[in-house]
């Protein structure tokens, strides 16, 4: 039988991992538990030598709403502007969060699609 790793040992083992690699892991994790973890992802803390890495290597990028926030309508009207979706599908998206709302886009498209969706009061990741 394994041994039981404590929590610092599990923290040096992540902080070794790449983003691409520790993405692959929380993927692979929620399947196997059948759970979401996108908030403990957003909080986990990523060297400046892991975020260089992966931006040197990452030329496609997704924006994700994580959170509608108090002005639900505008989002949604935002929504629609991004995707193009109708009433219904982009309300379902936002009430859904978190929902990727582009995906695979270049970065100046993915910051601009963030900044509209900011501006509007949501929450958002972009990855």
């Amino acid at each position: 039988m394994a041994t039981k790793l404590s929590q610092e040992e599990l923290l040096e083992q992540f902080e070794s991992l790449t983003l691409i690699e520790l993405s692959e892991f929380v993927k692979a994790f929620e399947e196997k538990f059948d759970v979401t973890a996108a908030a403990a992802v957003a909080a986990a803390p990523a060297g400046p030598a892991a975020v260089a890495e992966a931006a040197e290597e990452q030329d496609e990028f997704d924006v994700i709403l994580t959170a509608a926030g108090d002005k639900k309508i505008q989002v949604i009207k935002v929504v629609r502007e991004l995707t193009s979706l109708g009433l219904k599908e982009a309300k379902d998206l936002v009430d859904g969060a978190p929902k990727p709302v582009v995906e695979k886009v270049a970065k100046e498209a993915a910051e601009k699609a963030a900044e509209a969706l900011k501006g509007a009061g949501a929450s958002v990741e972009v990855k």
